[in-house]
């Protein structure tokens, strides 16, 4: 695996930020062992000394872009991952299906088939609730690009919360009916990460920029 497949945001001695391409596993699977970026980023610590590890805090959906944090040792894994959801933010970008309002909030709570599809429920008692926020930055009569915040990190949940409200992200096979697929990708990037640093405890905001093929296709 070359570095140059490897698109690193932030490097220092104890974590490392890396922005995933669309289509590629975060961690293996039992039908895929070796593509995924756990092991692009393992292989790249492991050319620069052999004895070197490194350890996934988080993960994104195998159809989403955008910045995952990783650990070079296990003490600040559980340190990010047991502060996760109180300390971390994230924000996404994401194509959608029509004409959305200007700015909306979400809720429901997720629960999940045995085939593996999450859908929301009003039963608060076995459901996770799920909350998302979006503002419209940009439409035209087709599709609008929004930006995301999560309040939780459930799984699938931005995709779900979507498609509820009737603006599936273009390309999501999976939970949109719509099979339009322009640019032959999910329309959604994690574009920004905010955590507490586990050695500096200072705040630190990791960012990139919209994807260009989401912009052009709002024009």
């Amino acid at each position: 695996m070359k570095n140059d497949k490897l698109d690193i945001i932030y490097e220092d001695k104890s974590i490392l930020v890396v922005n995933k391409k669309a289509h590629l596993l975060t961690v293996s699977t039992n039908n895929e062992k070796e593509k995924t970026l756990f092991h692009q980023v393992l292989m790249y610590e492991k050319r620069k000394n052999k004895n070197n590890k490194i350890f996934i805090v988080h993960r994104l959906d195998k159809d989403t872009s955008g910045l995952v944090i990783f650990a070079k040792n296990e003490k600040i894994k559980y340190k990010l991952q047991n502060n996760w959801d109180k300390e971390t933010k994230r924000g996404y970008v994401a194509v959608v299906h029509g004409i959305t309002k200007d700015k909306e909030v979400i809720k429901s709570y997720l629960m999940e088939t045995k085939t593996l599809l999450v859908y929301s429920t009003n039963d608060s008692k076995n459901g996770k609730l799920a909350i998302t926020e979006y503002e419209q930055l940009k439409h035209n009569n087709k599709f609008s690009l929004l930006k995301i915040k999560i309040k939780t990190g459930r799984k699938n949940q931005i995709r779900v919360h979507l498609n509820d409200i009737g603006n599936s992200i273009v390309g999501d096979k999976k939970y949109s009916e719509k099979k339009f697929d322009p640019l032959r990708r999910l329309c959604l990037h994690a574009n920004y990460l905010e955590i507490i640093h586990p050695v500096t405890n200072k705040k630190v905001i990791f960012e990139t920029a919209i994807p260009k093929e989401f912009l052009e296709i709002v024009k």
